[in-house]
């Protein structure tokens, strides 16, 4: 009897248990949860899970940082639908230390919850003319098929570490200043919109600023039928790196967007810098003005990068997360 339960187990994981939801753990910071913290939740899982774990976090603002080892995958973060869920945290200076979330985990959800970084923000409501901003993300997301839906990463300088393995962000907003999008994820935005806070600067900002390294890294960040607003002048990228590659398709732009559309980077060369757009509509989108090096890329090229089954869903991991 014993073996043929072993058996059955090792069937139920052969066969996929990982798209199974095994169970749910409540956050309620007023304590009627299992746990008042994000944090004691998530170090309650045990290393190398291989079922999906929900953590319920119960709305309101826990003032935490977070953070999901890479022994720890199949976890779901998710606020309560049409409540204020947010995690918060103020510490700058850092792009490795200072993240109020860190995914180093493969396998990841999150849905409804805002992740913010208040450092720079309370710098400027301090001192006006004398400090200024400086790295302080809201969230690093290190680990490979990971998505995000409905949430928000507030901030104002390096916002989202998007930095490592493929992401998938649907209807989440974006806001920050200085290349608030940045690092070397392969990533879809769809349906997203980026704000731009570039009045608490005083001087043009930067949307992204990807670090795609060389010609055979798949990495790069596409904007599909994203939304840009906020306030300018702003940059919709600059590399951060030699072979840095964005792409914004079917993205409407308000009248924020500097009319060179892109910057460079110290003495980068642009030779193999992919910065394009592609049906973008609004006053922003004007190309006119464009800088001459952006690359206007093939049909086949455009359709390669926007759809999430050839370029960031090849296994056909985002229709295998729970709902």
């Amino acid at each position: 009897m014993e073996s043929l339960i072993s058996t059955i187990i090792a069937l139920f994981f052969l066969l996929g248990a990982s798209d199974a939801l095994s169970r749910t753990i409540i956050v309620d910071k007023n304590g009627q949860g299992k746990f008042r913290t994000v944090q004691q939740a998530i170090d309650s899982i045990p290393e190398n899970n291989s079922l999906w774990t929900r953590i319920l976090i119960k709305h309101g603002v826990y003032k935490e940082k977070v953070v999901i080892p890479k022994e720890k995958p199949y976890i779901i973060l998710e606020g309560e639908a049409n409540q204020l869920t947010s995690i918060e945290f103020g510490e700058g200076g850092n792009v490795v230390e200072s993240p109020t979330f860190k995914l180093f985990a493969d396998n990841f959800v999150a849905r409804n919850i805002i992740f913010k970084n208040t450092y720079n923000n309370d710098l400027i409501k301090l001192d006006d003319n004398g400090k200024k901003t400086t790295w302080a993300p809201a969230a690093f997301i290190g680990g490979d098929k990971a998505s995000f839906r409905n949430c928000g990463f507030i901030g104002v300088q390096d916002t989202l570490s998007d930095a490592i393995g493929r992401h998938y962000f649907y209807n989440c907003t974006v806001v920050g200043a200085i290349d608030f999008i940045f690092s070397n994820g392969q990533s879809i935005y769809e349906k997203c919109q980026l704000r731009s806070v570039t009045d608490k600067i005083g001087v043009p900002g930067f949307i992204t600023a990807q670090g795609r390294k060389g010609l055979k890294e798949t990495s790069g960040y596409v904007f599909k039928d994203c939304y840009v607003n906020g306030t300018g002048p702003i940059f919709l990228g600059r590399p951060y790196r030699n072979y840095s590659r964005v792409l914004f398709a079917s993205t409407y732009m308000e009248n924020i967007i500097t009319p060179e559309g892109w910057s460079t980077w110290d003495k980068k060369s642009l030779n193999f810098i992919t910065f394009s757009e592609v049906n973008c509509k609004g006053p922003g989108a004007d190309m006119s003005h464009r800088v001459p090096w952006e690359k206007k890329l093939s049909d086949q090229e455009v359709a390669y990068l926007t759809n999430p089954a050839s370029f960031i869903d090849q296994e056909g991991w985002l229709g295998k997360q729970p709902n």
